[in-house]
């Protein structure tokens, strides 16, 4: 008999930003983002994520003083309400302030580079540490797209997290805190991401690292690229969602512990047919 399946943990993306690649600031009012959050939930999210610097390619940094503004308010009212909150930033002193909100969850695209002392707050909290595979910030991450070693990206991104979870455990945080992302899209091409999809669930890959994997392809450009038509022109960021669908049902056939997506019910949809029809074959 085969084993029943764990669907994996629904991401929600609230973007508290003016220039994001995704949804171009519809919710950088904190009205507005809450709102949004709360539909998110209605929809089947597990997990808010929200973030308030955008990490689009060529991005520039917002001051601190603005992601904090832009989402210690919506942190607040959200866990107020009883959502599970997760802080997408690369700043110690963002994830200390998003922390005594009530986010639970650190989602660090930097995995510690960006701002070491992130690692710290962590430890003292009780949150849980997402690290991602990153290289440089947004508007140099392109120039760092290069993977000559032997084994190539896939191999090059496994020893880079190794070295970050290293760090994260000398800094305190336990690996029952700790969660792994990959990186598609940062300081990849297309093809590097396509690479490690196809060894998300390899042991020679980030799996063989023995952590739980989150994954973010929510309508990225590699998607795009893809789904291009005969002009070649990549297909424009909202029309990329039922692509992101069939590589979230890949995912999860393959054990990832999370997706990040912007469409939460078409991704709750697609695990649940899933997750009934594997059903259906278990005992009969």
């Amino acid at each position: 008999m085969l084993d029943a399946v764990t669907p994996p943990v629904v991401m929600g993306v609230l973007n508290v930003t003016p220039d994001s690649f995704s949804d171009g600031g519809r919710f950088a009012d904190t009205d507005a983002a809450v709102a949004h959050g709360r539909r998110l939930v209605a929809e089947g999210a597990d997990v808010l994520d929200v973030g308030g610097e955008s990490t689009r390619p060529g991005a520039t940094r917002p001051l601190v003083s603005e992601e904090l503004d832009r989402v210690v308010p919506v942190i607040e009212a959200l866990a107020a309400d009883g959502a599970t909150v997760s802080v997408d930033t690369m700043r110690a002193e963002v994830a200390q302030a998003a922390v005594a909100a009530g986010a639970v969850v650190v989602n660090d695209v930097s995995g510690g580079l960006a701002d070491p002392a992130i690692l710290e707050v962590v430890a003292a909290s009780q949150a849980t540490y997402v690290a991602m595979h990153w290289r440089a910030h947004s508007d140099r991450m392109r120039d760092h797209a290069v993977y000559d070693e032997p084994g190539g990206v896939v191999a090059a991104v496994r020893r880079e997290l190794a070295e970050r979870v290293e760090a994260a455990r000398a800094a305190g945080i336990p690996a029952g805190r700790l969660v792994l992302d990959p990186g598609l899209g940062f300081a990849k091409t297309a093809e590097h991401n396509w690479r490690l999809v196809g060894a998300i669930d390899h042991p020679d890959g980030v799996a063989g690292l023995g952590l739980p994997l989150l994954v973010g392809a929510s309508r990225k450009s590699f998607l795009g690229a893809l789904l291009a038509g005969p002009d070649g022109v990549p297909r424009p960021v909202l029309e990329r969602e039922a692509a992101g669908h069939a590589l979230t049902l890949l995912l999860a056939q393959r054990g990832v512990w999370g997706v990040r997506v912007h469409d939460v019910r078409g991704t709750r949809d697609v695990l649940r047919v899933w997750a009934r029809a594997s059903e259906s074959t278990l005992g009969a």
